[in-house]
């Protein structure tokens, strides 16, 4: 279908689902495109999968067995979870796309979708992962909101960008997840951002107009 990632050595994609043949239809699709996907039927596995683990991409089902789509949505963004999230339903009214976007989900797809519609948009997801990972907002040296933030909230910032979880941020920054926390919170309030994914779409849209002044 699409080129092999083969300059990703592995780029994970989570699938959060509790239906079994849908999970095993974008696992094979997703294997395809050469991506490394993992699978959870329900919200409570998918949560402790992503302490440990920092996604490229989610595809999160909203209707799932316990915690539902917006609970997971809700405790990720308490999570402060930069990775993109996708969220999919058999419910696609505007109500329901408008909700999942106000609590962080990157894109909204109706079921059933299209092989084609659904890899077009992990592929966007897994740019914009890509993109904070390759160093493009790297140490925000020319980030305009930078004289707000401390040293250490540049950090903190830099692993956010690159998807780290509380717990991976801390131990490479060598201070408490607790006190990630607290620098995120800060940051997010000091540059206007609502969560995680807004605070990203935040700074990669100001890279984005260095780029285009850049080329002009």
């Amino acid at each position: 279908m699409g080129q092999l990632l083969s300059f990703v050595p592995e780029v994970p994609v989570f699938i959060v689902d509790d239906d079994p043949s849908v999970r095993e239809a974008l696992v094979l699709l997703l294997k395809i495109e050469g991506y490394a996907p993992q699978c959870f039927g329900d919200g409570a596995s998918f949560l402790d999968a992503v302490q440990s683990v920092s996604p490229a991409c989610v595809i999160l089902d909203l209707h799932l067995p316990g915690a539902s789509g917006f609970d997971i949505l809700r405790k990720l963004a308490a999570e402060r979870l930069a990775a993109p999230i996708l969220v999919i339903s058999g419910v696609a009214d505007i109500a329901t796309a408008v909700e999942a976007m106000k609590h962080g989900a990157l894109d909204f797809l109706e079921k059933p979708f299209s092989s084609e519609k659904i890899v077009e948009r992990v592929r966007a997801a897994v740019k914009v992962w890509r993109e904070v990972r390759g160093g493009e907002i790297d140490g925000l040296a020319n980030f305009p909101g930078r004289h707000l933030l401390t040293c250490r909230e540049r950090e903190v910032l830099s692993q956010v960008a690159r998807g780290a979880s509380n717990k991976e941020a801390g131990r490479r920054l060598g201070i408490s997840p607790r006190t990630v926390e607290v620098h995120r919170a800060r940051i997010m309030d000091k540059l206007g951002a609502k969560n995680a994914a807004d605070l990203i779409r935040i700074v990669l849209s100001e890279a984005s107009a260095r780029r285009r002044l850049s080329a002009s």
